[in-house]
Parts: C-alpha cells; sequence; structure tokens
C-alpha cells in the first residue's frame, strides 16, 4: 500500500496547500495588478508596494519585476526562511510579521496586496484596518480571497481538507466562517477606510484539470512548476465567484 504523503504548509518537502495555491494563481494575480495599475495609473517604477501574507515570496518577486520595491510580510518565520533562500535581488524585502499587527510606518505604501490571508484570519477588520494605516491616501489594496457558496465549502471545506485523495491542506485551516461574500468584505473595507471598486471572479479552465492536479502532486506524479499549465486559470471580471475572487480597494483621502 502506497504511503499517504506528508501535508505540512511552508515544508519544502512536504505537499504544501498553500504553496500550491500560490503557483496556481500567479499568473492570474500579476494579470489583475496590472489591470488595476493601469485604472489607477500607478506607476510601479519609484513606487513601494508590501505583499501581507506572502509566504515563499513568488508575488513580492512579481512586483519587483514590475518596478516596484516590495516588502513582504508572512506571520510564518519558516516561509520567510524559503522567501529568502528563493532570492529576488534587492528589490524585495522579507520580514515575518503578523497581517493583525503590522510593525510599519503609517502611509509608506502605494499599493498592498492581501493574499492567503482573508480566508483564514479571525480577524478580518483588524488586517483591514492595518493595511489602511500603512497604505497612502489614494493607494490601492489589492486582495484575493475564497467566497462562502456550497461550491466553494465542497472544495475548500471537503476537497482540498478533508477527502483523502485530494487533501492538500492541514485540516482546520479553513472553516466556513471564515470564507468572505463579496457584499460583507465591501462592508468590512468601508469601515477600515477602504472604497471598494472592483469583484473579479477567477477560477480553473477545467475543474477536472485541478482534480488531476491535486492527485497527482500527491502521487509524486507531478511538481509544483508543472501546475500552472495544466490547471490554467482564468480571470472572469464579469463572472460571479462561486469560488474564489479577487478585488481591489482605494484608501480614501
Amino acid at each position: 500500500m502506497p504511503t499517504a504523503p506528508h501535508i505540512a504548509l511552508d515544508s519544502p518537502g512536504a505537499v504544501d496547500g498553500r504553496h500550491i495555491r500560490a503557483v496556481t494563481f500567479q499568473s492570474v494575480r500579476m494579470e489583475y495588478l496590472r489591470r488595476v495599475l493601469g485604472e489607477l495609473s500607478l506607476v510601479a517604477a519609484g513606487s513601494r508596494a508590501l505583499v501581507v501574507g506572502s509566504g515563499r515570496g513568488l508575488l513580492a518577486r512579481g512586483l519587483a519585476g514590475l518596478g516596484f520595491e516590495a516588502v513582504a510580510v508572512d506571520p510564518s518565520p519558516a516561509a520567510t526562511a524559503l522567501a529568502r533562500d528563493a532570492g529576488g535581488g534587492p528589490g524585495v524585502t522579507y520580514v515575518t510579521m503578523s497581517a493583525e499587527e503590522l510593525d510599519l510606518a503609517d502611509h509608506s505604501f502605494d499599493l498592498v496586496y492581501c493574499t492567503d490571508t482573508l480566508e483564514i484570519t479571525e480577524r478580518p477588520d483588524a488586517v483591514l484596518t492595518e493595511a489602511a494605516r500603512v497604505l497612502r491616501p489614494g493607494g490601492a489594496f489589492v486582495y484575493d480571497t475564497v467566497n462562502r457558496t456550497p461550491v466553494s465549502r465542497l472544495i475548500y471545506l471537503g476537497a482540498f481538507q478533508a477527502i483523502p485523495s485530494t487533501r492538500i491542506m492541514p485540516r482546520g485551516r479553513y472553516a466556513a466562517h471564515r470564507l468572505r461574500r463579496p457584499v460583507d468584505l465591501a462592508e468590512s473595507l468601508g469601515r477600515a477606510g477602504l472604497c471598494a471598486r472592483d469583484v473579479s471572479s477567477f477560477k480553473p479552465r477545467d475543474v477536472r484539470a485541478l482534480v488531476r492536479a491535486t492527485r497527482g502532486l500527491r502521487r509524486g506524479t507531478l511538481t509544483d512548476d508543472q501546475l500552472p499549465e495544466l490547471v490554467g486559470m482564468v480571470l472572469e471580471p464579469k463572472g460571479r465567484p462561486v469560488v474564489t475572487y479577487l478585488g481591489y480597494a482605494v484608501r480614501r483621502v
């Protein structure tokens, strides 16, 4: 009988669902970011960006590649160490820090991207208040998260956490009450001084490909680098966010 794979976050020798999401979502995150920058006429060169929940730093390195001076914060020392080992050049600084308590100066960033955070925190208002505090007036707050729908529960609470053949996350990482409906998140953004501007759905090109990918990772027949092409995440600006969605808001002046 084959041995079940080791599942752990921020561990290079394990099935790490957090990193799997980062690799799979990277292209659609960058596509959405470019759209936001264009809509707000925000020039990356000479601007500062903060990534909250940065994991191994993939998104921060993408922002640095656009020209931002990027700071990547994550509550996990192991993730910060992996990000530093991955490098990224002089444009990225990696720091271990809680999203709910950012030890950063007020109004010190032009863009804040919050990832892998809103769907796991018990204190979303604290996360958003801190993000707004460090963001300059008129700056952009970008995020991605998981909607609370029957389908999202099936995938995130069932397939990713409970079903043996597709599990890629430690049990308990996601809970139904921490999945955020867009309407509820818009209200939370407003309370934090952030004006919601957009919500855009994104999803796998083919759900069956996502299932094959998770099974392949568990069996060891696929690597993380093969995931983006196989899963093929696509942005649906006018689509209803059934599972995952991106959005952005602007800090009030």
